[in-house]
């Protein structure tokens, strides 16, 4: 799998990009019944926008010098119609484009949640969560800034413009002229304003993502924060970035604030233009002063669409830097397996009948070079099983990576248990992170009954597992939801489960038992409560696979003592890996793994490596405060 960066945020992009714009109105064609009606809904709007003037001219030319109050009053009757009719128009089309907008950020949202949770987890480990946050809210709300406010309003600006440039030229050509001597100041003021605006928006973003970041991070974080009275110092820094994202709003302001005031001098420069050049033809009587009050208006409303295409443009423009780091994230490689497998029920029901036997063969892996996929396992070629690396090969190699694991290799059966001991950062945590495929290997394979985890799907390869970590992570819900995440079982299963651990004294406990509400990543109870759920949680999926990963760090001795017992009674047929900081939780174990520096350095069970008096040994008086363990008498724990 190789390197996954995280999105850029300093994108600068294009003014406008046809491969994203193809791609992102790829949205738009389930919908286009929608676009088609608000188009049309448009064209009448623009068409309506002329009924107005012609009326004036009417009305000026024909009735008040005819003194014919009925034509006044047929035409004040037909443009307050028009009025109405302009309101309805709009209204629907509102509704059209806001309808538009909102499905196509929905499928837009739904597809962008769906890929992320599909992305490996060292993508995570390099993207603030903040960031992504920003990816799936702001910048798909600049989405529907396009299709509500952009591409079908401009489409009607456009219409707008065309239809009174037609109307200007057949009444009287020289005076559209007139009008029109403006337009190529208006072309530069405006190619001037969104370059400045295209920055400013860019600025926007990418410290809207920052300031995000930086919240979830802190917040997340709240309990470190006020631990260390870190307070006032994350204020200030949290003062910086809002003060910056100030700072770039103020910036699109100001060039907005002088746009605006320009486009109004232009347009009446160019009413003062028709105003002169029809003085004189007005008195000649080769011009009618009807003639001359519609193109007033004309002007007037010529105008207002052009001022409105420059923002369209950068509404476009933010629309397309905000496509482009959607894109990219949409384009980040998903784990290799995830999906739905149609067979899956089949095959889990296969395995955990024959039961699961794990063997990890001359497994290397570092964090540093991205978690990659060698060449040789991607072609299909035989594992490698490398020689440890002596002191002497890493001397001679100064870019050899850092390896967390160093050529691990076991094999671990159905009613077997492999124990993994060793200090902290020995790369025990790494090997059932590899097991999850959370990472991939460097060198060697990792095989489930013979085949490797990468040919066998990531929903089959997982379903088989219970995994009971030592950080535990609970939902924002209700308790039943949260111990019935891997399965469907009834409520009677449910609380066979929980008693099982002796999870249901705890539900009991709960102001609302089983339907009592979690706060966020379980807040409310305890760590030991929580750490009996996940228990329960992991009993419920009645796994093949036995994950544990110090998995009563945090429960009292009492209800360790109720879980070993039901440990005991879980774990016999299954396949267990169990991760232990206290020696005391893994005596019973058929083979215990020593891990030092990503070496398995000692194996063997518990009276072996005792007798053996290596750094198990050492490991075990540590913990139990014995000077010396005679030979003739090696206790059990």
């Amino acid at each position: 799998m190789a390197a996954t960066p995280a999105p850029a945020e300093h994108s600068q992009g294009r003014k406008f990009d046809a491969r994203l714009a193809r791609r992102l109105f790829a949205y738009v064609r389930p919908w286009r019944l929608l676009v088609v009606a608000a188009v049309g809904l448009i064209s009448v709007q623009a068409g309506l926008q002329l009924v107005g003037p012609l009326l004036t001219r009417w009305v000026i030319d024909t009735a008040l010098p005819a003194r014919d109050i009925g034509v006044v009053t047929l035409a004040s009757v037909a443009f307050a119609l028009v009025l109405v009719l302009q309101f309805g128009i709009t209204y629907v089309e509102t509704l059209l484009t806001a309808l538009l907008g909102q499905r196509v950020m929905r499928d837009l949202r739904r597809e962008l949640f769906a890929h992320l949770q599909r992305l490996p987890v060292n993508f995570f480990d390099r993207s603030p969560v903040g960031r992504l946050v920003t990816r799936t809210t702001s910048d798909v709300e600049a989405l529907n800034e396009l299709f509500t406010s952009g591409v079908v309003a401009g489409l009607g600006d456009l219409f707008t413009l065309a239809a009174i440039s037609l109307v200007m030229i057949l009444i009287d050509w020289r005076l559209a002229l007139a009008a029109f001597i403006v337009i190529p100041m208006v072309f530069a003021v405006s190619s001037i304003f969104q370059k400045y605006v295209r920055k400013s928006y860019r600025e926007i973003r990418t410290r809207l993502a920052q300031l995000n970041a930086f919240l979830q991070e802190r917040l997340a974080g709240i309990r470190v924060v006020q631990l260390f009275g870190r307070e006032a110092d994350e204020r200030e820094r949290f003062d910086r970035l809002n003060a910056a994202h100030l700072d770039a709003h103020l910036k699109s302001i100001r060039v907005y604030a002088l746009y605006f005031p320009v486009i109004e001098f232009l347009t009446t420069l160019a009413l003062a233009s028709l105003v002169v050049s029809s003085g004189g033809r007005v008195q000649d009587g080769a011009l009618t002063v009807g003639t001359v009050a519609a193109f007033l208006q004309l002007v007037r409303r010529f105008f207002q669409p052009l001022q409105d295409l420059s923002e369209k443009f950068n509404i476009l423009q933010a629309a397309m830097a905000a496509s482009e780091r959607i894109f990219s994230l949409l384009d980040t490689p998903a784990t290799p397996g995830t999906g739905h497998t149609p067979d899956r029920a089949g095959r889990l029901v296969a395995l955990r009948r024959a039961g699961v036997t794990v063997a990890f063969e001359g497994v290397w892996f570092h964090y540093d070079v991205a978690q990659g996929i060698s060449d040789d396992s991607i072609a299909g070629a035989a594992p490698q099983t490398a020689a440890p690396q002596t002191a002497t090969t890493q001397s001679s190699d100064a870019a050899s990576p850092a390896w967390v694991l160093r050529d691990v290799s076991f094999t671990v059966g159905p009613g077997e248990t492999v124990a993994l001991v060793g200090h902290t950062g020995a790369g025990k945590s790494t090997i059932v992170n590899l097991l999850l495929r959370f990472y991939e290997p460097q060198r060697g394979r990792i095989t489930l009954n013979g085949t490797n985890i990468r040919e066998i799907p990531l929903d089959v390869l997982r379903a088989v597992m219970g995994y009971v970590q030592q950080d535990i992570f609970l939902f924002a819900g209700d308790v039943a939801g949260n111990i019935r995440l891997s399965s469907a079982l009834d409520q009677a299963a449910l609380e066979q489960a929980a008693a099982s651990v002796g999870a249901d004294r705890i539900i009991r406990r709960l102001p609302g038992g089983w339907s009592h509400e979690l706060a966020e990543r379980g807040a409310g109870i305890s760590v030991g409560e929580r750490q009996l759920l996940a228990f329960a949680r992991a009993v419920a999926a009645d796994p093949a696979l036995l994950i544990l990963d110090e998995a009563t760090s945090a429960v009292d001795s009492e209800i360790e003592a109720d879980i070993q017992r039901a440990v005991s009674t879980l774990m016999q047929g299954r396949t267990t890996i169990a991760i232990a900081h206290r020696l005391s939780t893994i005596v019973d174990a058929d083979e215990i793994l020593v891990l030092h520096h990503g070496e398995v350095v000692e194996r063997g069970d518990h009276r072996q490596l005792l007798f053996a008096g290596g750094q198990y040994e050492r490991l075990f008086r540590l913990e139990s405060g014995v000077a010396r363990i005679p030979a003739s008498n090696v206790p059990q724990l």
